[in-house]
């Protein structure tokens, strides 16, 4: 069993957000992991930016094509580029972290169009979207609080602009279905409301609440871990 994690939207380095958690988890289980990258946020094959939700979905498949079994660990953007992947043999479980599970015709855009509090962005190039009006100290405030000051800062220059179609693509498929999955509710989260995550957390086979910001696989990697621990000792049985 290995363990894929998919980041989310408007960060790069998708190794180094996980990277925490995977190591306790490898100290822990003995299980390996791997972080998928989106072309759509700069990773990998620049030829395939463009493609938005679409490369990014592809993107994750094609880890997925190497494996005998895995669990999916998907964060915000994450859920939805899963969504896209569609059905694959290769996932036995899905773990998402104050993420989406979309029905077929969704985009990530909107999504988040019923926020009452959104993350501002912006154009910043032709078909490049960014965060507008944050620095790495107001970044910390919102994504990261629950996170040291050094924790902040890494995470604010992994902070990159995304391709517009990982936002107006709608989804063709919706890869969750049928699938055993949990879900995360980050209680602390200053990113996406409660609401947006209970309405989502809905959909999956069952889900619990931590008391964590946007990002506790980097603040509270033991809570992710355990839920991992969890899974694969369900598939051991």
């Amino acid at each position: 069993m290995d363990v894929i994690f998919v980041h989310g939207a408007l960060v790069r380095e998708g190794a180094w957000w996980w990277r925490v958690t995977a190591d306790l988890l490898q100290k822990r289980t003995g299980v390996l992991s791997r972080a998928v990258a989106l072309p759509s946020c700069g990773e990998g094959d620049p030829d395939e930016a463009a493609g938005g939700l679409v490369a990014d979905a592809e993107a994750l498949r094609r880890e997925l094509d190497r494996l005998g079994a895995a669990i999916v660990v998907c964060h915000s953007y994450g859920g939805t580029v899963l969504a896209e992947a569609g059905s694959h043999p290769s996932v036995s479980n899905l773990l998402y972290i104050s993420s989406y599970l979309p029905e077929v015709g969704q985009s990530q855009g909107a999504i988040m169009s019923g926020e009452q509090n959104p993350v501002t962005v912006d154009e910043v190039s032709a078909g490049l979207i960014g965060i507008a009006g944050y620095d790495a100290v107001s970044f910390g405030a919102r994504f990261l609080q629950d996170g040291d000051r050094s924790t902040q800062e890494e995470a604010w220059r992994r902070v990159t602009p995304q391709r517009v179609e990982a936002f107006a693509t709608p989804t063709s498929q919706a890869g969750w279905k049928n699938i055993d999955s949990t879900y995360l509710i980050c209680g602390d989260d200053r990113s996406t409301s409660l609401e947006l995550q209970r309405f989502h957390a809905a959909r999956a086979t069952r889900f619990a609440e931590i008391p964590t910001g946007h990002h506790p696989f980097l603040t509270r990697p033991d809570l992710v871990v355990a839920q991992l621990e969890t899974i694969l000792a369900k598939n051991a049985a």
